[in-house]
């Protein structure tokens, strides 16, 4: 006759399991409604519990329309820029240990840690390449987003608040990409930025007054490089966190994806 009784360290295993569920660590973790909470009921009000108590599920809808979930609709360019977006971030983190934004001595530091970047450091040349064609490749899926969201309509009310916080995302867009143009301080990048900042003084009222604050002085040099600097690694990334996270919370609140005209 076959022995049927439970080996004693599969009990002591399920005893402790239990333990830990019941503890209030776990039940913070997994509130009421979840799908990991034992003896629940698969309905829509303990799916739409575990989505609004819970962080890690209310990152994602209760219910997704028909619409938004074909590729040919959004194409996932709103989520590519994200992507795009943390792509930038890491290898900016990692590029930021090799680079130091000084030019005031003979040696040239920013330019000299540029070059460093292609054979003294391991996956600089890479990662370096990877920041900068991830650069070029979020100005274009945010722009084609933009386009994608004006020819279906979805500028129209009750969205159009969120439209214009997607237009000053494209616009602190443009501007990181043109901020980082000038961080390898080679004679391409420095005339690029005299070119650019020359065109920003012609401005109406406030132009000599912005040139002088972004060049920091009368023409461009090492102050203009660490204000730069700061504008690329500090103030526009922390500007664009702050409008992503209000696009992303008024989609949530506007129903989702827009539907077809």
């Amino acid at each position: 006759m076959a022995d049927t009784r439970k080996p004693i360290v599969s009990e002591k295993a399920e005893e402790l399991k239990a333990a830990v569920q019941n503890t209030q660590f776990w039940k913070s973790i997994f509130r009421p409604g979840s799908p990991f909470r034992k003896g629940h009921r698969d309905t829509t009000r303990d799916r739409a519990l575990a989505a609004m108590n819970n962080v890690l599920y209310h990152l994602h809808p209760v219910k997704v329309k028909r619409h938004g979930m074909k590729l040919t609709y959004t194409f996932c360019l709103g989520g590519l820029s994200f992507f795009l977006f943390v792509l930038l971030t890491i290898t900016g983190i990692y590029l930021m240990f090799f680079y130091r934004p000084a030019a005031e001595n003979i040696a040239q530091l920013a330019y000299k840690d540029i070059v460093d970047l292609k054979a003294a450091v391991t996956l600089g040349q890479l990662t370096r390449n990877l920041h900068r064609w991830a650069a070029h490749l979020m100005v274009l899926t945010v722009f084609l987003h933009m386009a994608r969201v004006f020819y279906h309509g979805a500028y129209k009310p009750p969205r159009e608040f969120n439209w214009v916080v997607g237009v000053n995302l494209l616009v602190i867009t443009l501007l990181l990409s043109f901020t980082g143009y000038l961080l390898p301080w080679d004679q391409l990048a420095i005339w690029a930025v005299t070119v650019g900042t020359n065109m920003m003084g012609y401005t109406p009222v406030f132009g000599r007054q912005v040139k002088f604050l972004l060049v920091g002085g009368l023409e461009v040099g090492p102050p203009t490089l660490i204000r730069w600097y700061v504008l690329h690694v500090l103030a526009l990334p922390f500007v664009a966190v702050v409008l992503m996270a209000a696009h992303f919370w008024r989609i949530r609140k506007d129903g989702g994806i827009s539907g077809p005209l």
